[in-house]
């Protein structure tokens, strides 16, 4: 390797290593302080201008970011899991609400991705054209056209509200629809020739192949409701009916709970990435979805 390029791999890499330490400095920082007694954090993240004060007595615009905590606690996990029976009561509606939208849609996906991409019938990718068009739309533009439907239907104030549009939503179409059409039709034919019908090979066949797709349409379609905030806040007017994310998002003057809220809130995330990074890079790739 001559020396420009080892220069410019080792510039490369020591940017990129300045790159991931900011991204990752907010979790590291949440994550340690999760750890502070609460007198600790009051002093390190109190009131701007109220609990930090400049040593002249004028009040200090700033906190104080620390990231190794003076002595190490689970106060603050204590209070999330034990004193304060609400979070665990949402923990379990986000829980509720997120995993039957991520079977149904897999499902529904998979079936109608199928449909797509190795059925032949008229008007297909005009149709598929039509479908995709409604993930391109921004939630603001469909709000009032869903509230008023999900009015109608007398699903106001029920997570049915929120479950139900989730399970037909149109991602998961798209990238199974990418992931499909790279198998070969001729294996469908040959099981055509042995006699098996649409859903044999759909079961037989089709499932085994998209096997990482499938896993990394669940990774993303956790991460994106388990993050949801929007939704809950306009159809369950019921805050014992809202998920863990409406929960940490009005968290107020309470920063110890937060952080210990916000670790257990991620836990599942980082546990389900971790567990299926190997078949989520390789669906990603495979479906040909970039960014």
């Amino acid at each position: 390797m001559s020396v420009a390029k080892l220069l410019q791999k080792s510039v490369l890499t020591v940017v990129m290593g300045a790159i991931a330490v900011l991204l990752l400095m907010p979790i590291v920082i949440t994550f340690t302080n999760s750890f502070m007694t609460e007198q600790e954090i009051g002093i390190n993240y109190g009131p701007i201008g109220q609990m930090n004060k400049a040593a002249e007595g004028r009040p200090n615009p700033f906190v104080n970011l620390k990231i190794v905590p003076d002595q190490v606690t689970l106060e603050q996990y204590g209070k999330v899991l034990i004193g304060s029976p609400r979070y665990l009561a949402m923990f379990w509606n986000s829980v509720f609400m997120v995993v039957p939208i991520i079977a149904g849609q897999t499902l529904v996906a998979a079936l109608a991705a199928y449909a797509f991409s190795k059925l032949q019938f008229r008007g297909r990718d005009h149709l598929f054209l039509v479908y995709v068009m409604t993930m391109l739309m921004p939630f603001q533009v469909t709000l009032v056209p869903n509230y008023m439907m999900v009015d109608k239907l007398g699903l106001l104030n029920s997570t049915s509200a929120i479950i139900l549009p989730g399970i037909f939503a149109a991602f998961g179409v798209f990238m199974l629809r990418q992931f499909m059409l790279d198998i070969p039709y001729a294996y469908i034919e040959a099981a055509k020739l042995d006699g098996a019908g649409h859903l044999r090979i759909f079961y037989k066949i089709i499932l085994p192949m998209i096997k990482p797709g499938m896993a990394a349409l669940v990774i993303l379609l956790f991460v994106d409701y388990w993050n949801m905030v929007e939704q809950p806040l306009i159809f369950l007017d019921d805050p014992f009916k809202q998920p863990l994310s409406v929960y940490l998002s009005r968290i107020n003057g309470e920063t110890g709970i937060a952080f210990a809220a916000s670790m257990l809130y991620m836990a599942p995330m980082v546990l389900l990435f971790l567990y299926a990074e190997k078949y989520f890079i390789e669906g990603v790739q495979l479906s040909g979805i970039k960014g």
